[in-house]
This record gives C-alpha cells, sequence and structure tokens, in this order.
C-alpha cells in the first residue's frame, strides 16, 4: 500500500494552469493549518510562475500565530484590494471562497481545502475539497510527496503543526492520513521550533476576557454560551473556546463577542450527536454566513445587520438565535433517527 495517496494526476492539473508570465496570490483567512498549507502551494509553483504572494484576509493576534509567523519565516502580507492590480491568478487554501467577505469576488483558479463542500461547488478550475481530511495541510503533504519535493525545515514544522492544530493534537477529526502525514514530516521538522510556538499561547492582556467568559457562561440547550462582548480580534474568541475544549463536562460551548463591526460565534466541542457546523450555518443563516466542522465551527454577520430594536440587547440576540439554531439542529438528528 502506497504511504499516501498519489496525486500525480491532481499535480498535472495544477501544472497545467501556471504560466512562467504571470503573478500569483495565494489569498487565506490565516491560521496554522491555512498558512502551513499556502506555504506549500507556494513551494510547489513558484519556480513556474513569475511570483507568488502569500497574503491574508484577517488580522492575527493569537500569540502562537504571530510565534509561527516570526520562527518560520513565513512572508504573509495583509490582503488590500488595490494588489488586485498587480496579480494574475489566484488560489485558496483551507478556506473556500463563502467563508469570508473579501473573497467574494475574487476569481479563483485553485482552491484546495478540507471544509464540508457548499451547495453550489466553486467555478475554479482546479478544486479539491475533502472534509475526511483532517487537516488542508494533511493534503499538502500529499501534494509534496507526490510531487518529489522534501520539504525544508521550516515548512515541514509549519505542516506539523497545522495538521496538530486542526486534529486538535490528534484527537478530533483525526484520520491515519493524518497521522502518515505527520509521521512524515517529522523526518524534516523542528522540535525545538515547535515548542517555542506552543509555549506561545497567551498573552497577559487577554486574561480578563476569560473573567469575562467566566462571569456571562450560561447554558443554552445541551451546551453553553459565553458573551464576550468587544474585543480586538475574533482570534481571542478563538483561544477561550480552545480553552473551554479542556473543562470535564462541557459538551460544546459558543464564544461570541464583537470586532471589527462583526459579531463573530465561535465554536467547539461538538460530542454526542450535536453537529456544531449545522449550528454555525443556522445561526447568522438570513443575515451574515457560517460553517466548519461537526466539533469546530464559526459563524460571522455584520454588526449594521443586526435589527436595529436587538442592538441594545445584542448578547441576548445571539443567545436566543443560537438556542433556537441547537434546538433546530437537535430536532433533526431526532427525526433521523431510525425507530427501533
Amino acid at each position: 500500500m502506497a504511504y499516501f495517496r498519489v496525486m500525480t494526476a491532481q499535480l498535472e492539473k495544477i501544472y497545467a494552469l501556471l504560466d512562467r508570465d504571470e503573478n500569483w496570490c495565494i489569498l487565506i483567512n490565516a491560521d496554522p493549518d491555512a498558512i502551513a498549507s499556502a506555504m506549500a502551494l507556494s513551494r510547489i509553483i513558484r519556480s513556474r510562475v513569475k511570483s507568488v504572494t502569500l497574503a491574508r484576509v484577517n488580522d492575527i493576534a493569537r500569540p502562537d500565530n504571530l510565534a509561527m509567523l516570526r520562527y518560520l519565516r513565513v512572508p504573509l502580507v495583509k490582503w488590500r484590494s488595490s494588489m488586485r492590480k498587480k496579480m494574475h491568478r489566484y488560489a485558496i487554501v483551507d478556506s473556500q471562497s463563502h467563508h469570508h467577505p473579501d473573497f467574494a469576488g475574487v476569481d479563483f483558479s485553485i482552491v484546495i481545502d478540507h471544509h464540508p463542500l457548499p451547495e453550489e461547488l466553486t467555478k475554479a478550475e482546479f478544486q479539491d475539497i475533502r472534509p475526511q481530511c483532517g487537516s488542508t495541510s494533511t493534503m499538502m503533504t500529499e501534494y509534496l510527496y507526490s510531487a518529489d519535493i522534501r520539504p525544508g525545515r521550516l515548512l515541514s514544522t509549519a505542516l506539523q503543526y497545522g495538521i496538530r492544530t486542526d486534529t486538535g493534537t490528534f484527537g478530533r477529526s483525526c484520520t491515519e492520513v493524518d497521522l502518515r502525514a505527520y509521521h512524515w514530516l517529522s523526518r524534516f521538522g523542528d522540535t525545538s521550533l515547535m515548542i517555542r510556538i506552543l509555549r506561545s499561547e497567551y498573552l497577559p492582556e487577554w486574561l480578563p476576557y476569560f473573567t469575562r467568559a467566566f462571569e456571562t457562561m450560561r447554558p443554552c440547550g445541551r451546551g453553553s454560551f459565553a458573551w464576550i462582548g468587544k474585543v480586538k480580534s475574533g482570534d481571542i474568541l478563538v483561544v477561550i473556546a480552545d480553552f473551554f475544549l479542556k473543562v470535564h463536562g462541557l459538551r460544546w460551548v459558543a464564544v461570541c463577542g464583537v470586532s471589527g463591526g462583526r459579531v463573530i460565534s465561535v465554536f467547539r466541542g461538538g460530542f454526542g450527536n450535536m453537529d456544531l457546523g449545522t449550528v454555525a450555518s443556522a445561526l447568522f443563516k438570513d443575515l451574515g454566513g457560517g460553517g466548519g466542522h461537526k466539533n469546530m465551527a464559526r459563524a460571522e454577520m455584520a454588526l449594521a445587520d443586526v435589527p436595529e430594536e436587538c442592538r441594545n440587547g445584542l448578547e441576548e440576540f445571539v443567545f436566543q438565535r443560537m438556542l433556537a439554531a441547537e434546538k433546530a439542529q437537535r430536532g433533526e438528528k431526532k427525526a433521523r433517527k431510525p425507530e427501533k
């Protein structure tokens, strides 16, 4: 049995899109898996095109993500609409065009992702979307292996970290292929750099947000809801939600707040039959967007789109929608369960 799935045919389709006179932009919603995957795709295509730019649509505040960029020397820039005139082609990894407003209107030639399939498939000339994979970093490791590219120390470490984060250190949505990819990359990665990144998890100024989470947490159906209020970055909500994964007895948690003029809800848990990706999709379906996996998801909407009569009670507005989405999801699960 082959160590990895053979990706020769897929690579040939990617190579057919490349032109040495064209500038490419790999556009991402930056998190460890997306950053590592963008680095890998850049490694695969950079010798066949004029230039490759790695750009992010989001702000980065989490210290572990900042440490990853620093220690692994990732040349990631903030996306600006003025960059469009310099680019000929676009690729997106670890996301799809409906996942973030800034992706709208971008004509992607390559889409590689492990999140659930959209209702309408993208029109990208090449797309590889595999929800069964634990991380996009795993998929990109397969591509490197099939391209006979030995990843360098920094790229290998990045891909290992991407796999670790999206599989919860192999505790969620992990497959045999994820384990194989991590094992293969361990031959080339740098353990000391990995440790330095892993130890950069919290900032002192974030501690009051944790206090706020403890004070506001309340039951929401069979899960828990915490309202943080205004935060500098949505990454803070992610950090707090990840923390609550370690609390015994919590089935799932939604950590919610406002950042950059957007209402954001981050979901973690999903133990039992609860599908958090479905709940996230339904939360702001008529006002924003959302989605994800069974045990980790996210939903967002513009603060300006909150009904005017609900703006003074924003926490309760989000909570009631959360409760309704959770109950609806449980009802769907119960309806599909076959009778004995």
